[in-house]
């Protein structure tokens, strides 16, 4: 792990006054447990609520060519589980989050825990700054996925996309399952399966079963 936040900060772009608050927002909650500190998730709360707000006000603003169905699509697209990571591979979060010995070795949560990250990064910037600094970091790192989105995320949904090129040729089975379902009641993350004939297309992760579902379609259709 590396300790030298200002080069985090300087990736981000925003230099913190209140540095315990950066170090709260890398702060998983296998790490807090090991040391009896806290850990990022109310952090993580507040910048979901952020992000949200944000990014559908951009999109309200910058695309008026989007129905309400649309700029919904767009936005889960652009905040999904997979973006926020990719957002967190950018910056190398990785080389600064606090993780406990458990989460070290242990590789499956990886995505979830950067995702996470990000959005507890928002947060911080939010309560350090204002939510002007904060939106401008936001949308600097989710535009070109909201630009990509609108281009490619009709009104139709990824599972019913998925569906009609599966049954191209005439109707198939195409299942979802629910494999795994972790965290507390306030904050559950669900993984889903798709398959079609009984052979495994994708997996993919939300914060609802429906997300899950989606994401599995999403990645799916990818590999098509």
């Amino acid at each position: 792990m590396n300790t030298d936040l200002s080069i985090f900060e300087k990736s981000i772009g925003y230099s913190f006054e209140n540095k315990e608050l950066l170090r709260n927002a890398l702060t998983h909650t296998s790490y807090a447990y090991e040391f009896k500190i806290k850990s990022n998730e109310r952090l993580e709360y507040l910048g979901d609520s952020i992000l949200e707000f944000v990014s559908s006000e951009y999109l309200y603003k910058n695309y008026n060519n989007l129905s309400e169905g649309e700029m919904t699509k767009v936005r889960a697209y652009a905040v999904c589980e997979d973006s926020l990571y990719e957002i967190a591979k950018k910056h190398n979060f990785s080389d600064f989050l606090y993780l406990g010995k458990s989460e070290q070795v242990v590789k499956n949560n990886k995505k979830a825990i950067l995702a996470d990250s990000v959005e507890a990064l928002i947060a911080a910037i939010y309560l350090d700054s204002n939510i002007d600094i904060a939106k401008n970091f936001i949308i600097e790192n989710i535009k070109d996925a909201i630009e990509f989105a609108s281009k490619n995320v009709g009104q139709k949904d990824y599972k019913t996309v998925l569906q009609e090129k599966l049954q191209v040729n005439g109707d198939v089975l195409i299942q979802y399952k629910i494999i795994s379902e972790i965290g507390p009641d306030h904050d559950k993350r669900f993984e889903a399966e798709v398959s079609c004939n009984g052979k495994k297309l994708a997996r993919g992760a939300g914060k609802s079963k429906k997300g899950a579902e989606m994401e599995a379609a999403r990645k799916a259709l990818k590999q098509l």
